[in-house]
């Protein structure tokens, strides 16, 4: 697909009025309301600046969490941390799209920015819509006829179809804000330029993720070897014929993950050669770490990979060119079960090869090891880096592309 879409440095912003998208999500402590991290309020910040700056009157759109979950609020505390972090007030309104909120819109000054409510309060960003009835919606009606253009810089949340990613991209000439533009920019870079050997590390929890990008890296000829930790490896190991034990073989099941372990049996049938899968795993055995060989795995929760494999991964990941690494290879928060994400992460910092994690808990661990200078490119967003390597079409940046060819 042909990347091609505007950014801000295309367009003259004094006097406009741009709507622009940001994934300000954060982590909120239930019991007081509070932010606990405000690391993605920092990054959208360049962006929200620079619109500023440019004398364009900033007007922004964004979610926090989803219904039914502790920490789906309002986004008044975020315009604070915004205001703390740019240096700006950034008024807040609790409203969308309603009278007061449009009245408030025509009276802003250049320069001036304001922050929308919580979009996820409202229905038509959580019921699935086609572009062209998300056109129709109330959200779209009511703020398009008061922009110039829309910004997104919403990567993290560039794999979703909600009527605020790609409805206004329909109406309204559009562009990537700035962490959009650095993420597709950094990621596509890599992935044009993928180089032999090429080695794709695969963990975590979320195995359908891993395993989706398993599938196309395989398919598409890109991977010289895939190196199997976390529950991926769980699976893979069940799938050749490994007795994991029930306490691991439930948990598979128990994450919904079960129908997995026949993807996993049909690609070893292809790609045994570049599978790699665990020779010896580290079980959490009287709180403690105790590691066994894959043969003799007791009915215990595994916890991380072992050291004969992170001897073996290590090798791998020094000898290749390109890396692409999702997820962490055990529970790396537990005290003596971080021995595998971190040798594994400190081999990839210390390579020449061009490395890219796709967000998550294997970013979070990277960013605690202070490791960001000799990775590649760490992404902000989970979910719409794996979509990328994956060789999956991102919606709103399908509808920047097309905004692109429009205008």
């Amino acid at each position: 697909m042909n990347y091609d879409f505007n950014t801000i440095d295309d367009f003259d912003f004094e006097g406009k009025t741009v709507l622009l998208r940001v994934d300000i999500n954060s982590p909120v402590d239930p019991s007081t309301g509070i932010i606990l991290d405000d690391t993605r309020i920092r990054l959208h910040s360049d962006t929200i600046d620079e619109l500023s700056n440019k004398m364009a009157k900033v007007v922004i759109i964004a979610h926090q969490s989803r219904p039914g979950k502790s920490d789906f609020t309002t986004l008044a505390q975020h315009a604070d941390a915004i205001s703390n972090t740019i240096g700006k007030q950034v008024k807040y309104i609790d409203g969308l799209f309603s009278i007061e909120v449009q009245n408030k819109i025509k009276d802003m000054e250049n320069g001036d920015i304001l922050l929308l409510e919580n979009v996820r309060f409202y229905a038509e960003e959580a019921i699935k819509l086609t572009p062209k009835m998300q056109k129709e919606t109330h959200l779209i009606r009511n703020l398009v006829p008061l922009a110039d253009y829309f910004v997104n810089d919403a990567f993290a949340a560039a794999h979703r179809s909600q009527t605020s990613l790609i409805g206004f991209a329909e109406l309204l000439p559009s562009m990537a804000g700035r962490v959009m533009e650095k993420e597709l920019v950094a990621v596509l870079n890599v992935l044009d330029n993928v180089q032999s050997p090429c080695v794709y590390l695969l963990g975590g929890i979320k195995a359908d993720d891993s395993i989706m990008v398993m599938v196309n890296a395989l398919k598409s000829g890109s991977a010289d070897y895939i190196l199997t930790t976390g529950l991926v490896a769980n699976i893979f190991l069940t799938a050749s014929g490994v007795k994991i034990k029930d306490y691991n073989e439930n948990f598979i099941k128990e994450r919904g993950f079960e129908d997995y372990i026949e993807v996993a049996r049909d690609l070893l049938k292809d790609y045994s050669d570049k599978i790699l899968m665990p020779l010896d795993v580290a079980i959490l055995e009287n709180d403690g770490r105790v590691e066994y060989d894959i043969n003799e795995i007791p009915d215990l929760p595994i916890y991380d990979i072992g050291s004969k494999t992170v001897k073996l991964y290590c090798d791998k990941i020094r000898e290749a060119h390109t890396i692409f690494a999702n997820g962490p290879a055990g529970v790396f928060e537990k005290e003596g079960f971080n021995i595998g994400t971190a040798d594994l992460l400190n081999s990839m910092a210390s390579s020449k090869a061009s490395s890219v994690i796709c967000g998550g808990h294997l970013a979070a661990a990277a960013g605690q090891m202070n490791l960001e200078d000799g990775i590649t490119h760490i992404s902000t967003g989970g979910g719409a880096s794996i979509n990328l390597v994956a060789g999956q079409e991102l919606p709103a940046v399908k509808a920047l592309i097309k905004s692109a060819k429009r205008n």
